[in-house]
């Protein structure tokens, strides 16, 4: 379990929002809305750089990949 972990990489939001070319606000709304999972540290959040890159590969509503 700590091996996993350990190999896990955190983003913070305005990280992902710089990958993701969105505001950081679009990022916090990803966030809330849950299709965008993140911990939170404190006061801000961190992101799985593997959520983003999920996130990124999906497919838009008509069939094309958003990246």
């Amino acid at each position: 379990m700590a091996g996993a972990l350990s190999d896990m990489r955190f983003l913070t939001v305005a990280e992902v929002a710089d990958m993701m070319r969105v505001s950081t606000m679009t990022v916090y709304r990803l966030v809330k809305s849950g299709e965008l999972p993140a911990v939170r540290f404190g006061r801000s959040y961190r992101i799985p750089e593997s959520a983003v890159a999920a996130a990124v590969e999906l497919p838009d509503a008509h069939g094309h990949r958003a990246g």
